[in-house]
């Protein structure tokens, strides 16, 4: 059992010198609060952490406050719960509809990539199991409260919350704590941080004030390409002049529908050949459909659309795939066209089958379309692997393999600056999370040389006072 300490801390549980598995403890006022509740991706011994018991009693936290609703900020909730967490799950209207469309189709791929391993023998565990089922996570889903943005609700005993926005998928969000009582604190967790002058989501907010911030650093070291338009069109124009399928491995949840918008938009410009868009994952499908459900997340372009009764992310030849014969049949067609499935780093789901299917084929092209965590399949193929393996299969790699960063929903460093430099006053400390060690240790210099802020890179598992 944790005991809840008497002065205010946070402990650094997962997304501390990682892109990945995203959990900070903030412990104020005898309440235990936790931010976010990820799941770890990528790296076998990362992934395992998974399975291992959690590192605080899930009975002893008060509450949790979800930035938004990706697997690697909320997909390990559906086992928080069922190992002993009853509180509430404080999220955005649109992230609690997300959250259920992914958190479901989770439950869904561990449970048939389990069965699929005990059915052809090829899992060291016998039989192989999911990490949570469907029940798990139904269990767990009345446990979401909606919080508007910019509106402070209660989040445990001395412990209040105000969600912005933060630009990076629909419903994402920053969270401030303020932690009241004796002490007085205010903490700001960046969540994941968007980018300015994007389609279809408002722009970060920014934040006057924090005693203490963590802030991501996914893009700490890095600065995005320019417009991506342009190597979007040529991508598209080659792989459709060489015959083949262009394969788009993207997240159900921003990626798909930003990539849906840029293509509708070249296509209406006459930069790309009118070409069949297959969008086959029904999560994406479900996706698409709640951002056109959210107005209060729209940009300023996407409502005018949105009023004028136009379609902002089908374009002329858009199909979707929903059922699995529907899927299955997009393996015979034959080239140009477009096929847009999850995941965005290819680590489950039916991009795994296209993969399979036409990655021998030289006149394939596979496009990412973001980062690409180390261990997983698109860093692989990023990386310049000639063979990957499927389905316990080896795949031999002969499609051409191309990149665009400037796709990414993580704000670079420059944007990152330029929501660090809205805070009136400095942090007495600031926290690099959410970020690959070079990334993480390159931002945490920049912002000590540029702002003059005392930063660190936490250590996984480390508790700090919050000042």
């Amino acid at each position: 059992m944790t005991t809840p300490l008497k002065f205010p801390t946070v402990r650094f549980l997962g997304g501390a010198g990682t892109v990945t598995g995203s959990k900070h403890l903030v412990s104020a006022n005898g309440s235990q609060v936790l931010l976010d509740c990820g799941l770890f991706q990528g790296l076998k011994e990362l992934r395992l952490r998974n399975w291992a018991a959690p590192p605080v009693d899930p009975k002893a936290v008060d509450a949790v406050v979800l930035s938004h609703a990706h697997l690697d900020h909320s997909g390990y909730l559906p086992l928080f719960a069922h190992r002993g967490f009853d509180g509430p799950i404080y999220c955005t209207p649109a992230t609690q509809e997300l959250a259920a469309i992914l958190l479901r189709d989770s439950a869904y791929l561990q449970e048939e990539q389990a069965a699929h391993a005990n059915r052809f023998g090829y899992s060291k565990h016998k039989p192989a199991e999911p990490l949570y089922t469907m029940e798990h996570v139904e269990r767990m889903l009345p446990q979401l409260v909606a919080q508007s943005y910019g509106e402070p609700f209660p989040v445990a005993d001395g412990i209040e919350g105000v969600f912005r926005h933060a630009g990076h998928i629909l419903g994402s969000a920053t969270v401030q704590l303020d932690l009241d009582g004796t002490h007085g604190r205010c903490v700001v967790f960046s969540g994941d941080l968007g980018r300015w002058d994007r389609p279809i989501l408002k722009d970060p907010g920014l934040i006057e004030e924090a005693d203490v911030l963590l802030v991501e650093s996914t893009y700490g070291n890095r600065r995005h390409e320019g417009d991506p338009d342009e190597e979007l069109a040529r991508v598209v124009r080659e792989s459709a002049a060489r015959g083949g399928a262009l394969v788009i491995p993207a997240f159900a949840v921003g990626r798909t529908q930003e990539v849906l918008w840029r293509l509708r938009e070249l296509e209406a410009e006459g930069r790309i050949p009118v070409l069949p868009i297959y969008a086959d994952s029904p999560m994406a499908i479900n996706v698409t459909d709640v951002y056109l459900r959210h107005p209060e997340e729209h940009d300023l372009e996407m409502g005018e659309l949105m009023t004028a009764g136009r379609s902002p992310l089908h374009s002329r030849m858009f199909r979707t795939a929903r059922t699995v014969i529907e899927s299955k049949a997009l393996m015979h067609l034959e080239g140009p066209v477009i096929i847009i499935s999850a995941s965005g780093m290819a680590t489950g789901g039916r991009i795994l089958h296209h993969l399979k299917r036409r990655l021998p084929d030289k006149r394939t092209t596979v496009l990412l379309t973001g980062f690409q965590a180390a261990g997983t399949r698109g860093r692989m193929l990023q990386e310049g692997a000639r063979e990957l393996r499927m389905h316990g299969q080896k795949v031999r790699v002969r499609a051409r393999v191309e990149t665009i960063h400037g796709l990414s929903a993580h704000a670079d460093r420059d944007e990152l600056f330029r929501w660090l430099n809205g805070f009136g006053r400095k942090p007495s400390h600031t926290y690099a999370v959410h970020g690959e060690p070079t990334g993480s240790d390159d931002f945490v210099t920049a912002i000590e040389e540029r702002l003059g802020w005392d930063a660190s890179v936490p250590v996984d598992g480390s508790v700090h006072a919050i000042d």
